[in-house]
């Protein structure tokens, strides 16, 4: 829970975010497939690419769910 005295991210503070985040995940699973591609998907390296590509899926989901709060009335799926 969030201390009463922060102040909420903008839309347009979201909004910057989501798109760096989709950025950041577009990446993440261009090297993920190119480490697999190369090493195997059974290789450690590339099951931690795909561990951290699914917690990056759950950063944006739990963002996603933060910026429901912060912009009551809004349409969600900002970060997915």
């Amino acid at each position: 829970m969030r201390p009463p005295s922060q102040v909420p991210l903008t839309v347009e503070e979201h909004t910057e975010l989501s798109q760096e985040l989709r950025r950041i995940r577009l990446r993440l699973n261009e090297l993920s497939a190119m480490v697999g591609g190369i090493y195997g998907p059974r290789n450690r390296a590339a099951f931690a690419f795909q561990r951290v590509t699914g917690e990056l899926d759950r950063l944006c989901g739990e963002m996603d769910a933060q910026a429901a709060v912060d912009l009551p009335g809004r349409q969600g799926g900002l970060y997915l």
